[in-house]
């Protein structure tokens, strides 16, 4: 029994395993018991600390795999930045929601509630990036997609629980198309593979793909781009995102962004791999440069008549989620590497630009952008905190993405130049739209909910603690643009190679 069990589970606590998705799951549910909402704050930190700690023992020990789990390359490295922004997220956090708790007078057990959820959620996306078993992806994708539901309608408003029944309606319709596509996986590899969980691990079935049935592969690569690219924000299929990062507490548009977006883009990754490994099966990468090119015309448009502060930014996610998406649709090591660069950037900057959102709403006291103004002069430290964020998520050198946008253009120069023109075109309709936005919330002239003093006073406890994760996300990405370990590149080669 105990070897069967070996098989499938990470047994032991020597196993970082253990420790990685423990800690959450354990978390989520000792915080849904903790009487006291403000020791659920500091709890909350202490435990995306110890989660962050035993994903960086992955850097020594690789544990062995198994039919339900298993470490590589790949997601060793998602496994780390799901932690570490996981982290500095709840540490933000544990300042900004204390304030929300005062202004939206939200009840002690919807505090505790959140804190409890928002550990749920780390453990539902650790354990999408570490199964080995397609159906415990999915199953752990849409229960990351409930509990991120469940924190949309934290504020009980009107807006915020339309949002999250919108948000719940549509990824729930994508995830069953992924379910659908998912079973047809399996049916095309039974008959190769036999029936049981081995047929359903994807270090299994990529040994025996090439045998397995194409049109069945072909077919259920279909559903699965439709259901994952879903959660993905991919266009046509991005309704939900919007409405999800305006209504939901700021923290979890941070997590949305920086690591859901993410996630789900594994999840549709993973599949292509196997499909692409089928020489007669249908080739995945024209149908995700179709959809990454959509996803970047349509948000960059859509950036121009934005009037909330959060919405705009959430259209800034669909289109990097395009360019992450069509880098990896042109395959290469080169291209490929520009989409693992590209999403490790996103992460960082998207999220530290949501920091200073939501210190900027609660210091504005509304998320409206034509009532936003003169942050520099208001606030000067938010403010240009703020300037050098949308700067660098606009691809302006020497920060990350602009390198990682480069790398997108070059590699596409190199296989087929015209496919470069669109992107181009979308890059600088995009960068348009945010340095127009830009100007007058941070060089404006001050706006008098801005200028209030008390509303001055009270967000300065938000940015003592908020100001650390903004900053240090911030840093990182201005390395990255600048200078790159040999260790990470050969990383990031090593997995641009494996992704094919």
């Amino acid at each position: 029994m105990i070897g069967s069990l070996s098989t499938l589970l990470p047994l032991g606590v020597q196993n970082p395993l253990f420790w990685i998705l423990g800690m959450p799951l354990f978390g989520s549910l000792f915080l849904a018991c903790l009487p006291n909402w403000h020791h659920a704050v500091w709890v909350n930190v202490l435990i995306s600390a110890a989660t962050l700690a035993a994903a960086a023992s992955l850097l020594v020990v690789r544990p062995a795999e198994t039919l339900l789990f298993f470490i590589d390359d790949f997601n060793i490295y998602l496994v780390g930045l799901t932690a570490f922004v996981g982290f500095t997220t709840s540490l933000f956090s544990s300042a900004y929601i204390g304030r929300e708790s005062r202004d939206r007078r939200l009840l002690p057990q919807h505090l505790r509630f959140y804190h409890s959820m928002y550990q749920a959620f780390l453990f539902t996306m650790l354990l999408a990036l570490t199964a080995n078993n397609i159906g415990v992806l999915w199953v752990a994708v849409e229960a990351a997609t409930l509990t991120t539901v469940l924190m949309v309608s934290l504020y009980r408003t009107r807006e915020a629980i339309e949002a999250a029944w919108k948000y719940f309606i549509l990824c729930s319709v994508g995830i069953g198309l992924a379910l659908f596509g998912t079973i047809l996986v399996y049916l095309a590899a039974q008959p190769v593979m036999g029936d049981g969980v081995p047929a359903m691990a994807w270090t299994q079935m990529i040994k025996r793909a090439g045998a397995f049935q194409p049109e069945l592969m072909s077919l259920a690569f279909v559903f699965l781009l439709v259901g994952y690219g879903t959660k993905v924000g991919l266009a046509p299929l991005h309704a939900w995102l919007p409405d999800a990062h305006a209504e939901g507490p700021t923290p979890i548009s941070a997590v949305l962004s920086g690591l859901l977006l993410n996630v789900a883009l594994y999840a549709l990754l993973r599949f292509k791999m196997l499909i692409a490994a089928n020489s007669h099966a249908l080739q995945p990468g024209p149908l995700m440069i179709a959809m990454g090119c959509s996803s970047i015309f349509l948000a960059s448009f859509m950036l121009y008549r934005r009037g909330d502060i959060k919405r705009l930014f959430a259209y800034s996610s669909i289109e990097h989620m395009g360019i992450i998406t069509f880098a990896f649709g042109m395959g290469g090591t080169l291209a490929n590497f520009a989409g693992l660069l590209h999403m490790t950037m996103h992460s960082l900057v998207k999220s530290a630009i949501f920091f200073a959102v939501g210190m900027i709403t609660q210091a504005a006291g509304t998320k409206r952008i034509a009532d936003i103004r003169g942050l520099t002069t208001s606030h000067p430290f938010l403010g240009w905190s703020f300037v050098i964020a949308v700067l660098a998520i606009a691809g302006l050198p020497p920060m990350g993405i602009f390198m990682s946008e480069f790398l997108v253009i070059s590699s596409t120069f190199a296989r087929n130049a015209w496919l470069a023109v669109p992107v181009m075109i979308g890059l600088l309709i995009t960068f348009g739209a945010l340095i127009w936005r830009l100007q007058g919330m941070a060089f404006g002239r001050p706006g008098q909910l801005v200028a209030d003093s008390e509303r001055r006073h009270q967000s300065t406890f938000v940015r003592a603690i908020g100001m650390i994760p903004l900053v240090a996300h911030l840093v990182l990405a201005l390395v990255a643009g600048v200078y790159l370990p040999d260790a990470l590149v050969a990383w990031f080669q090593a997995v641009g190679k494996l992704l094919g």
